[in-house]
C-alpha cells in the first residue's frame, strides 16, 4: 500500500517486523502445547521464549540464499538457541505458521477496523439527530420526488454503517480459526489436540478441516464482505458529491481555510475527499475478484494464492480503515446548508406535493385515474413554464375545491421520531 492511504496503525499492523512477530507467536504456542503434554521436556517453552532472535534485515539476508520466507525465518530464529532449537517447528508445516498468523492479523485487523466504524456510526447518528426535523427533498432518478427528512437521509446511512458492523461481527468469528495440522491437513506428525490447545492461546479456534492451508472461500468471503462495507462508504459520498454541485450546494464537505480547489481557477471548492473515497470502493471490490480467484487450488494447495494476499488483504484492511477515518472527519465536518435546503424544495414550484393532491382528491370522491390524469396534466403545465405553479394550475381546474392544505411540508415528517426510535436502542 502506498504511503498516502497507509494510516500509521495498519502500517504496523502490517510490517514485517510484526508479522515475523505473529509467526513467532505460533511457534511458541505449539512448544507450549508440546510441553503442556509431555511431548518435549520441560522448560523448552522458557528456553525457546527467551533465546529467540527476530531480525527483520538477518531474516530478508538468509531468504536471498534459500528463496523461502518461513525457512529464513526459523534459521535466524533458532540461530541463538541451544539444544532446544531441535523443538522448533517440530511437526509443522509453513502454512501452519503463515496461515494461522493471517488470522491473527485479519482478527486484530478486523477489530480496528471495528473500531473506527463505531466512531464513524457515532458523528453520523449525531449528524442525522440534529437535523432529523429538516425538510429536504427526496429525489428519485435524480429527479425530484417529495419531500423527506434531511436526519433520514442520513440515517439511511447509518443504519448500513449499522449493517456494515454487524457483518464485520461475524466475518472476524469466522477468520478466528487456526490451522497447525501438518503438511496436507490429516495430522500425521502433530495432534489435533495439540493444533486445539495451540489454537486456544492465540484466541482461535482450530480450522474444523484444512488440507495444507486453510480453505480460501474463507478469506474470500472476508475480502468480498469489505467490499461490500466500501460500497456503503461510497453510497455516503457520491450522496455527498451530488449534493455539493454547484446547482443544488445542499452540502459541503470540509474546506480548510488554506486549502485550494484548483490550480486554475481560485473560486473552486472541489469534493476531492468524497471522489476519493469512491475510487477506493473500486480499487476494494477489484480485490474481492482477486480473492475469489484464490479459492480454487491444486489439491491439497499450490501456492498461486500466497502472491495476491500479500497485496490483496493488508491492502483492503488498509483501505477501508482509512476511507472510514476521511469518513469520519467528512461527516464528522460536512456543512449542512439549512437554507438552500429549503429553497430547493421550491425549485419545481410545488410539484413535490403531487401524490399529497392526488390523494387528497381521491379522498373527496373523484376516481384515482380521473385524478392522477387532472393532477398530471395541471404538473406538466408548471414543467413547460405555462403555469405558476402547481396551485395554480389546479385552481384552473378546481376552482372552487380546497387544496391548500395538501401543500403542508411539515405532513412528511409526522413519522420521522417513530423511524429514529427504531435505531435509538443501538447508539
Amino acid at each position: 500500500m502506498i504511503e498516502r492511504y497507509t494510516p500509521q496503525i495498519m502500517k504496523e499492523l502490517w510490517s514485517q517486523s510484526a508479522k515475523y512477530s505473529r509467526w513467532l507467536k505460533v511457534e511458541l504456542a505449539v512448544i507450549q502445547a508440546y510441553e503442556e503434554k509431555g511431548i518435549i521436556p520441560s522448560g523448552t517453552f522458557v528456553k525457546v521464549k527467551e533465546n529467540a532472535h527476530l531480525d527483520v534485515g538477518e531474516i530478508e539476508e538468509v531468504e536471498k540464499d534459500v528463496n523461502h520466507d518461513v525457512i529464513a525465518f526459523i534459521k535466524v530464529a533458532t540461530s541463538r538457541m541451544g539444544d532446544e532449537a531441535r523443538y522448533f517447528h517440530y511437526g509443522m508445516t509453513s502454512s501452519d505458521v503463515v496461515d494461522t498468523a493471517l488470522s491473527m492479523a485479519i482478527v486484530e485487523a478486523t477489530d480496528k477496523i471495528m473500531g473506527k466504524l463505531k466512531r464513524v456510526m457515532k458523528v453520523t447518528f449525531e449528524l442525522a439527530n440534529k437535523y432529523k426535523n429538516l425538510p429536504t427533498v427526496g429525489r428519485t432518478h435524480g429527479v425530484h420526488a417529495e419531500i423527506t427528512s434531511f436526519g433520514l437521509k442520513v440515517l439511511n446511512w447509518y443504519a448500513e454503517m449499522e449493517r456494515a458492523l454487524q457483518r464485520l461481527e461475524r466475518e472476524r468469528e469466522k477468520m478466528a480459526v487456526g490451522k497447525i495440522s501438518g503438511a496436507v491437513g490429516n495430522y500425521a506428525n502433530i495432534s489435533p489436540e495439540t493444533e486445539a490447545l495451540a489454537c486456544e492461546k492465540l484466541g482461535l479456534k482450530p480450522c474444523k478441516i484444512s488440507t495444507q492451508v486453510i480453505p480460501r472461500d474463507l478469506h474470500a468471503e472476508y475480502v468480498s464482505m469489505l467490499a461490500v462495507v466500501a460500497g456503503g462508504i461510497e453510497r455516503v459520498a457520491t450522496e455527498i458529491r451530488h449534493l455539493q454541485k454547484t446547482e443544488v450546494r445542499e452540502v459541503e464537505e470540509p474546506f480548510s481555510s488554506k486549502q485550494r480547489g484548483s490550480s486554475a481557477m481560485p473560486h473552486k471548492k472541489n469534493p476531492v475527499l468524497c471522489e476519493r473515497l469512491c475510487g477506493i470502493a473500486r480499487m476494494i471490490r477489484s480485490y474481492s475478484v482477486a480473492a475469489l480467484e484464490d479459492v480454487s487450488l491444486w489439491h491439497e494447495r499450490d501456492i498461486s494464492h500466497s502472491s495476491v494476499e500479500r497485496v490483496i488483504i493488508p491492502d483492503t484492511t488498509t483501505l477501508i480503515y482509512y476511507a472510514l477515518d476521511k469518513l469520519e472527519y467528512i461527516i464528522g465536518n460536512l456543512k449542512v446548508n439549512e437554507n438552500r435546503i429549503r429553497g430547493n424544495i421550491s425549485v419545481t414550484k410545488g410539484l413535490v406535493f403531487s401524490q399529497r393532491v392526488l390523494l387528497k382528491l381521491v379522498e373527496n370522491g373523484m376516481s384515482r385515474e380521473d385524478a392522477y390524469l387532472l393532477v398530471q396534466k395541471a404538473s406538466m403545465k408548471v414543467w413547460q413554464g405555462e403555469s405558476h405553479d402547481l396551485l395554480s394550475a389546479l385552481k384552473e381546474e378546481l376552482p372552487n375545491v380546497e387544496l391548500e392544505s395538501a401543500f403542508d411540508e411539515e405532513y412528511y415528517l409526522k413519522h420521522v421520531d417513530d423511524i429514529f426510535k427504531r435505531f435509538e436502542v443501538n447508539v
